[in-house]
C-alpha cells in the first residue's frame, strides 16, 4: 500500500502548518520493538536474489516508510506489483521484494527482530 503526499487527507490546515493523516496504515500488533532504517539503492538494484532461501524467497518483515527520492517497484507474494515514487509513504506487508528503477533514498520503520533476521540472511548471501 502506497499513498502520494497529495492524496493523504488533510486533518489540520492553519496558517504555517498542515497535518495530513491516513488511518489504518498497516498493523504492528505483536511485533514489539521497531527499528528505524535509512536505505540507499542505485538504479537497477534488485534484492530478489538476496532473499532466496527465505520463506517464498521474499522478505517476510512488514515495513512502513517514506521514499525521499527515486522510484521502486515492489513485488508482492500475490503477484501484484506496485510503484513507489518520491514523496510517497508506504506500508509493505510480509511477502515482498523490491527493485530500484532509479537511484533511491528511503526511510523504513520495521520490527527489529523480524528485519534483523532478514538482514542477517542477506549478509550471509553477500559472504
Amino acid at each position: 500500500m502506497r499513498i502520494a503526499k497529495e492524496d493523504i487527507p488533510v486533518r489540520i490546515d492553519v496558517p504555517g502548518a498542515t497535518a495530513r493523516q491516513v488511518k489504518e496504515f498497516g498493523d504492528a500488533t505483536g511485533y514489539g520493538k521497531i527499528g528505524g532504517e535509512y536505505f540507499s539503492f542505485a538504479a537497477g538494484t534488485d534484492i530478489a536474489g538476496l532473499l532466496e532461501g527465505l520463506q517464498g524467497d521474499l522478505c517476510q518483515c512488514p515495513h512502513w516508510g517514506y521514499l525521499i527520492e527515486g522510484k521502486l517497484t515492489v513485488s508482492f507474494a500475490d503477484g501484484q506489483d506496485e510503484v513507489v515514487s518520491t514523496n510517497d509513504i508506504f506500508y509493505w506487508p510480509p511477502g515482498h521484494t523490491v527493485q530500484a528503477e532509479e537511484d533511491t533514498e528511503m526511510v523504513l520503520f520495521s520490527p527489529q527482530h523480524e528485519h534483523g533476521q532478514v538482514m542477517e540472511h542477506i549478509l550471509g548471501k553477500l559472504g
